[in-house]
């Protein structure tokens, strides 16, 4: 399980005191010993990639966040951070495509566009209505004013590009469009997005999704953006509460676990998953993904066996049964319309009928009007980010998944049930096939491997907002110095710094601090 560790034997050779006692050690002794020790190396690391014995998994420990390692989060800034200069360089707007977390990836990569371009950044605009035919916008999700205030010490940040009044006459400034490249790197935002900035005086990036390498070779870069997406992003207090009210009914019963079921028509035609829907089925799949991604040939049974394709209801309660969770656990649902409807749910709700959604615990008139919208996305979040367990079953191109994996691990390392699909695919083909003998084991075996929320090391392709350890993060008691953790009086620095800033001939200190942004 998580608590499991990797050990490995260590020996130590030597010479021995004398040659007549080396004459003295027979060729049997020294062969008996070398078997012993390379039978016992071998067992060892045998039991930790083949385990002989029956699968452990505690489910009571499960339901409690994962061992930290001596690690917290962290995303202050450790070394010199200047405060935003009182004249900057321009004006940012950036228009934020895709859904809700999609949108809040670009507006972490925009804050740090600003910073690195020491530009004003106008409030981000989201592109609501190409995705979900919803109007909110920034100011109706987020908290603006929070936003605003958290960043103070980053980036200056204004509500729209004022006019410039000059000679008693007003003028506009009319921001110069630019496409940027995908996943530009800083080199791009110091050079020509900067150069068109100072030319024009504003800027507008679009579209501005993925615009900005993850992976930079700057930690306090890196712990901006952990500060833009896990501080100053916060919704605003009527969503805050409507989530905070789902949560406390499901937890008035215990335990409770969230699930992103992306059993979708989006998804499923994205991973070309077809085979098992019916010819009317397969056909809307088949015209989604024509009309939606780029023309490539899919094979069903190949892209099944590579784990590829979404887990079903049923194979996703298949493995919590595996598991050992019975069938009290109460689950709550993140997913949108399941495609295929009731027959691909009957089998999930056999197994586990403690099932939940945003409408049911909570059927007020604004989430059934919007449940489908950014509002209804926004609770989704927020009541997935504070189950005890969150379990994504398709966690590739999901946005969705991927953010909250990465604000779970920063709010304390909270469980995460990440199934492998690619090991999985095999058990669950060979169960379709009647070989239902030591499925469960299997399955346990499988499950042992994955991470459940711990501290682990970034390996391509895991994202950084999927994964922020260790830049995010420090210990306390470090055994190298870039782990160290900044010093409480941090905000009096940062305070002191900006106050410096706006008023340079002021030699006074404020001792503010910045509210939610516990550093």
């Amino acid at each position: 399980m998580r608590r499991l560790g990797h050990h490995r034997l260590h020996g130590k050779t030597g010479g021995v005191g004398t040659k007549g006692m080396v004459a003295k050690l027979s060729i049997g002794v020294i062969v008996l010993l070398i078997c012993t020790l390379s039978l016992l190396f071998s067992a060892n690391i045998g039991s930790n990639r083949e385990p002989t014995r029956p699968s452990k998994i505690n489910v009571e420990e499960l339901w409690q966040s994962a061992e930290s390692g001596g690690w917290r989060p962290s995303s202050a800034p450790r070394s010199d951070w200047p405060p935003p200069t009182k004249e900057t360089n321009g004006y940012l707007r950036v228009r934020c495509n895709g859904g809700l977390n999609q949108q809040r990836s670009a507006i972490c990569n925009a804050v740090l566009a600003a910073r690195i371009m020491n530009a004003t950044l106008v409030l981000p605009e989201l592109d609501a209505n190409s995705f979900w035919h919803d109007d909110s916008g920034f100011q109706g999700i987020y908290d603006v004013e929070h936003f605003i205030e958290t960043l103070k010490y980053d980036v200056k940040i204004v509500g729209k590009i004022p006019d410039v009044h000059k000679n008693g006459k007003t003028k506009k400034i009319k921001a110069f469009q630019i496409r940027p490249p995908r996943d530009a790197p800083i080199e791009w935002y110091l050079t020509t997005a900067l150069k068109a900035m100072r030319e024009h005086s504003a800027i507008y990036l679009t579209p501005f999704s993925h615009r900005l390498a993850e992976e930079i070779d700057n930690p306090e870069y890196q712990r901006l953006r952990c500060r833009v997406n896990y501080h100053a992003l916060r919704f605003k207090p009527h969503i805050m509460q409507l989530s905070e009210s789902i949560v406390d009914k499901l937890r008035s019963q215990g335990h409770f676990m969230s699930i992103h079921l992306r059993f979708e028509l989006d998804m499923l035609a994205f991973a070309g998953c077809f085979d098992i829907f019916n010819p009317e089925e397969q056909k809307i799949l088949r015209k989604y993904r024509k009309e939606n991604f780029a023309e490539k040939r899919l094979i069903y049974n190949e892209r099944r066996a590579i784990g590829k394709c979404p887990l079903t209801p049923e194979e996703v309660g298949l493995i919590l049964r595996a598991m050992r969770f019975d069938n009290s656990t109460r689950i709550y649902l993140a997913a949108g319309e399941l495609f295929g409807g009731e027959r691909f749910m009957k089998p999930f709700r056999t197994l586990f009928p403690q099932l939940d959604n945003h409408s049911s615990v909570d059927p007020s008139e604004e989430l059934s009007a919007k449940s489908q919208g950014l509002i209804g996305s926004a609770v989704d979040y927020m009541v997935c980010l504070l189950s005890d367990i969150f379990m994504p079953t398709y966690d590739g191109p999901s946005n969705f998944a991927n953010n909250l994996l990465g604000h779970r691990l920063y709010y304390g390392f909270r469980t995460t049930i990440r199934p492998d699909r690619k090991a999985l695919a095999p058990i669950f083909i060979a169960r379709e096939k009647g070989k239902t003998a030591g499925f469960e084991e299997a399955v346990r075996r499988v499950m042992l491997k994955t991470n459940f929320g711990g501290p682990h090391k970034r390996v391509s392709p895991e994202s950084f907002y999927t994964n922020s350890w260790p830049e995010c993060f420090c210990q306390m008691n470090p055994k190298k110095s870039s782990d160290k953790c900044p010093p409480n009086n941090v905000i009096e620095i940062l305070d002191s710094r900006l106050e410096s800033v706006r008023d340079p001939d002021s030699t006074s200190q404020t001792n503010s601090t910045v509210t939610g942004l516990e550093r």
